[in-house]
């Protein structure tokens, strides 16, 4: 539970019985590899903090075809924040990529420190706030970048998980083939030797 405390002082001071409410309302639980977290046609019913691990959200289209949307590793959130926040079935999957540990909230529980600890709703409205801004970059970059340029920003912006995330997951990611993705590191390593 320290984790998710340190977390929030990062932003703004909690006193102690602010730390007592908080760690009351999260749960701790144990994910083994490849297990799901939310499943596409079911209400995400928790907000997710990773104390540690990897997570990936994604979809998967009507050819079955996989599509990563979203990684979440150690003192990161991952939720599907429109099912959380409208308690409509979702369209995504979260899945564990190795043994993690995380902190979940339920939603009744996150708006009842809402209103007793008036920080957290500032600190929440920083986090989403981060991740739409996360969100409008990755949309753009998909529409004016090429490959090459999405994978360099990927290894900016997740630099801690290039080599913990397997490469077809990164390739899904940046919406390529596994072999170009492995084209585009033999280029970039050729450019770095010469």
């Amino acid at each position: 539970m320290q984790a998710i405390i340190n977390y929030f002082q990062k932003f703004l001071p909690v006193s102690l019985e602010e730390k007592e409410l908080i760690t009351s309302k999260f749960s701790l639980l144990n994910i083994k590899r490849k297990q799901m977290i939310l499943q596409e046609g079911f209400v995400c019913k928790h907000y997710f903090f990773v104390v540690e691990g990897c997570f990936k959200m994604y979809a998967i289209d009507e050819k079955g075809n996989q599509h990563n949307l979203q990684f979440a590793a150690e003192n990161d959130w991952i939720a599907d924040i429109g099912s959380f926040h409208s308690q409509k079935p979702s369209k995504l999957f979260i899945e564990a990529i190795e043994p993690s540990v995380i902190l979940q909230i339920e939603q009744q529980d996150l708006y009842f420190l809402y209103q007793n600890i008036t920080k957290l709703n500032i600190i929440f409205k920083v986090i989403i706030e981060n991740k739409f801004v996360e969100l409008q970059n990755r949309v753009l970059q998909n529409i004016s970048s090429t490959a090459q340029q999405r994978y360099l920003i990927f290894l900016e912006q997740y630099p801690h998980l290039a080599q913990r995330i397997p490469n077809t997951q990164i390739a899904s990611y940046l919406g390529i083939t596994p072999e170009f993705l492995s084209k585009i590191r033999k280029d970039l390593s050729l450019k770095s030797i010469s």
